[in-house]
């Protein structure tokens, strides 16, 4: 392929990348050379701070110089903005202008009211993508000034939403925003199917998690490799909203009845920000003890979308991010737009 010819999307525009495809911001999985090389693939890679600071045990800007050591393609910057702890925004707000200090410009919100991320991001001629679930959130997102969707659908790994990716793409394109769909995508032929559909660009997070860069366990890897589709399954144990899993014998889909309760009141971003603090604790413990039941319990937080289903073996970010993305050099939509 002649190093001249591009992809030409609106997010590759926006992202300053190769081709059209997110890989994207995942806890605890964003380890630094994993975000490195998948965007030395050609990919929009998406860095994720609770995950690089917390799990990692990165100073945030340090962790960011460290990443731009190992490639000089662009990067960009997770922003889960949920209401809740104080602290916990006021540490992201100031996690926000270090990573526009060390020259970020693609940022992805999640979670939240995006209105004061844009208006920090776009002062510096940034962009920003919202993670959204359905109209509602994406008119919200629009309206906060945001410069395009990740539109979250029924087969997404982590967080997920309740429509198809036909669906959402129906449900969302007289927006004029970009549209990028996130989940479902493991290989060539649903990466084909997004782009036919309509979108600008695809996001994707499991395939990722089995590569050679990822320092997540072997276990995990092997997991996500040996799983199907029927294998993966929902729960609202991990953060009080759906989050899909392979399931295994731990395997619980509700929280206990208090946090329900919680969960529907008006104290349920303190209940998320519970769930998810228990949930870090826990994954931390199971982390340094390698006892074999341990081990199993652990199997049981270990996330993961429909894609598992395409997903046969373990290798790197940067070959992966490269074959999808030169695949799209085939397709009609882009054969008349390659410079």
């Amino acid at each position: 392929m002649n190093n001249s010819t591009k992809i030409r999307t609106r997010l590759t525009e926006h992202a300053g990348v190769e081709f059209p495809i997110i890989c994207g911001a995942m806890y605890p999985c964003s380890n630094p050379e994993l975000v490195a090389a998948a965007a030395e693939g050609g990919g929009a890679s998406i860095m994720q701070p609770v995950s690089l600071t917390y799990v990692h045990g990165w100073d945030l800007r340090e962790g960011i110089q460290y990443i731009k050591t190992l490639t000089d393609k662009p990067i960009g910057f997770n922003a889960l903005i949920e209401k809740g702890s104080k602290k916990y925004l006021n540490r992201m707000s100031t996690w926000i202008d270090i990573a526009l200090e060390e020259g970020i410009r693609f940022f992805v919100t999640s979670l939240g009211k995006p209105d004061w991320v844009c208006e920090r991001v776009h002062q510096v001629d940034g962009v920003v993508y919202h993670d959204v679930t359905n109209r509602h959130w994406a008119q919200k997102g629009q309206d906060c000034g945001v410069d395009g969707l990740i539109c979250v659908n029924n087969r997404a790994g982590g967080h997920l939403g309740p429509t198809s990716m036909e669906g959402m793409y129906d449900e969302l394109y007289d927006l004029d925003l970009p549209l990028i769909c996130a989940g479902g995508i493991g290989s060539e032929k649903e990466l084909a199917r997004a782009m036919e559909v309509g979108y600008d660009g695809v996001q994707m997070g499991t395939r990722f998690i089995a590569t050679t860069e990822c320092n997540t366990p072997e276990d995990y890897k092997n997991a996500i490799v040996k799983a199907s589709e029927t294998d993966i399954v929902s729960t609202n144990r991990m953060t009080g909203v759906p989050i899909s899993v392979i399931k295994s014998k731990y395997f619980r889909q509700e929280n206990s009845w208090p946090f329900q309760m919680l969960l529907k009141s008006r104290f349920k971003h303190t209940a998320r920000m519970l769930l998810n603090l228990n949930s870090f604790i826990r994954l931390k413990y199971l982390s340094r003890n390698n006892k074999s039941k341990n081990s199993e319990k652990k199997k049981q937080y270990y996330s993961a979308g429909k894609s598992v289903e395409t997903v046969h073996g373990i290798e790197s970010a940067s070959i992966i991010m490269r074959r999808l993305g030169e695949s799209l050099f085939t397709l009609p939509r882009f054969k008349e737009k390659i410079i």
